[in-house]
């Protein structure tokens, strides 16, 4: 999706890092907010965009090994504003974070970078396009891009390929995050044919597989009582996808956006979309839904969604759980959940 917004939580004060996601409700006095009937414009929106607190680039990939293996691939760009300025040198209040990972059916590897901006640690720049923190970098044109990362134990080089057109969530862009009209600006790129090298400690394996990218920013999207998330992003076999998320609070909201082969969407207000947990397992000491059952009644959609690896536990400054699915029932396929609040 998503909001994803828990790892930005490392920069809010420390008043609001007390409240945990109650933090991403709080007030966002001087920063831009999401409006109605949003006019995008390309490629200036594949940049940053500072006078809004939140933002990120995120990408998830569903791989496959020459022999049949399933691998999973993360690759993150967060940025936080201490306020809705950008300025240059030590004064930017621009700070960024980076999360990387592979996922295997029995290994989770995940490393983190932390950096500010102004300083030449981290940025997002136009003509030509790159994301990057410290020597991680997602760039390239729009339709061919280039992806690298690596850490202590595990590093990717890949090459990204679109296949079909950009995505736009909610309302063209505008997608409502609770019921008293919070709010993000939020489209994917969700075609993308992906193709590379993992290098892992037990070698290297040329991997391929389908990628999905979500852009994302606003700057206090939360309800004040919403605790977590959790978001799918979800291919299946006949070439149709689907990205849904459930935010929990004192009620849950829900929204989703059914994509077919083709590019077109619908739409689905809170309520279409039901997410079920099936079964827990323990994971970093705690009981983590890892396998749902997912129903979008109005489509036709009820399927069972089940983790490749259940310790997908991304273990960064705020932790959430992160990973490749498999997905059977009405519809079959592949696809990525995250998680979060979880405690």
């Amino acid at each position: 999706m998503n909001v994803r917004l828990i790892i930005m939580l490392l920069w809010l004060p420390m008043a609001s890092l007390a409240q945990s996601f109650a933090g991403l409700g709080s007030d966002a006095e001087g920063f831009s907010l999401p409006e109605p009937n949003p006019t995008f414009q390309f490629p200036s929106d594949d940049g940053s965009h500072p006078d809004f607190r939140i933002e990120w680039w995120y990408l998830t990939a569903n791989l496959k090994s020459a022999d049949g293996k399933d691998y999973g691939l993360q690759w993150t760009l967060f940025r936080t504003a201490l306020a809705p300025t950008d300025e240059e040198g030590w004064s930017s209040p621009q700070l960024w974070m980076g999360h990387a990972a592979v996922t295997t059916s029995d290994a989770h590897f995940v490393t983190e970078r932390l950096a500010r901006g102004g300083i030449g640690q981290a940025d997002v720049t136009l003509n030509p396009f790159e994301a990057w923190i410290d020597e991680w970098t997602f760039s390239g044109p729009d339709s061919d891009v280039v992806l690298k990362a690596a850490g202590p134990n595990f590093a990717y080089d890949m090459s990204l390929h679109a296949t079909g057109p950009r995505v736009f969530h909610g309302a063209d862009g505008y997608s409502m995050k609770s019921a008293d009209g919070r709010a993000s600006y939020y489209f994917s790129q969700p075609f993308f044919k992906i193709r590379g090298n993992l290098q892992l400690p037990a070698g290297d394996v040329f991997v391929s597989g389908d990628a999905w990218l979500d852009r994302e920013w606003s700057s206090a999207p939360l309800g004040l009582d919403q605790t977590g998330w959790d978001w799918f992003s979800l291919s299946f076999d006949d070439g149709s996808k689907l990205m849904g998320f459930l935010l929990r609070g004192a009620r849950v909201f829900t929204q989703a956006t059914l994509i077919y082969a083709n590019g077109t969407t619908v739409t689905y207000p809170d309520g279409a979309f039901s997410a079920e947990p099936i079964t827990q397992s323990q994971v970093a000491g705690r009981d983590v839904p890892t396998t749902w059952q997912v129903m979008l009644p109005d489509a036709g959609i009820n399927v069972a969604v089940m983790a490749l690896n259940t310790q997908s536990w991304m273990d960064t400054t705020i932790p959430y759980w992160e990973g490749p699915v498999y997905v059977t029932g009405s519809h079959t396929g592949r696809g990525y959940l995250e998680m979060t609040g979880y405690q």
